[in-house]
């Protein structure tokens, strides 16, 4: 499991958001759901994040056990990125803020 089995937290709650409470981090784990991404997919998937942000969620996605990264030895390098069956179990929680911010861009608009 990831680092994250060393952590203490005050309630289910803060266990969540400590995993996947950055800033990129449930966006990253929405569109890895049921695909294998390379890096530049991902980013093009996530405009906003700069290089440097983008490589530090996915560490700590990665970290945390949530992720996985399979590097293939070609020139140039070729990095994917995956969900680990960790991850997987998120899908409940991914779908459901899915569905809670379409909701509320549909009143928004």
């Amino acid at each position: 499991m990831g680092v994250h089995a060393k952590r203490e937290f005050n309630c289910p709650v803060d266990a969540t958001i400590s995993l996947i409470g950055g800033k990129y981090k449930a966006v990253i784990l929405w569109h890895l759901k049921g695909e294998t991404l390379r890096y530049s997919e991902i980013h093009r998937r996530v405009p906003r994040a700069t290089d440097k942000m983008l490589a530090q969620q996915l560490r700590e996605l990665e970290s945390d056990g949530l992720i996985r990264r399979k590097v293939y030895p070609v020139v140039p390098p070729k990095t994917e990125y995956s969900l680990t069956p960790l991850g997987e179990t998120l899908y409940p929680v991914l779908d459901a803020m899915c569905a809670w911010g379409a909701n509320i861009m549909e009143q928004d608009a």
